[in-house]
């Protein structure tokens, strides 16, 4: 089970890097359950709308994740999140099929 962050394309990429890799991302790892985080930078919109980056952070199920989600790391990451992310950012459960 995932929890999937989508990026919209910040003004300033370089602030949204330092606050994103230097103080979200410790905030992140830091959460019960998370097993990986993946991230991507987007680097060419071929069709539709174009965004920033895409974080993945897998968890080995729903219980998982709903336990994650509830947790003052979470919480914590959330609050970061929103200091420097506030309308930039997408968040949805995803399930892997296979």
């Amino acid at each position: 089970m995932k929890l999937v962050a989508l990026y919209k394309q910040p003004s300033d990429p370089q602030a949204f890097d330092e606050a994103y890799f230097h103080t979200h991302i410790p905030l992140i790892s830091k959460v019960p359950g998370l097993q990986r985080t993946v991230i991507t930078r987007f680097t060419r919109t071929i069709m539709g709308d174009g965004l920033y980056m895409m974080a993945e952070m897998e968890f080995e199920d729903l219980e998982a994740l709903k336990a994650a989600m509830k947790s003052p790391e979470m919480a914590a990451a959330g609050e970061n999140l929103n200091s420097f992310a506030s309308g930039l950012v997408t968040l949805m459960f995803g399930e892997v099929q296979s």
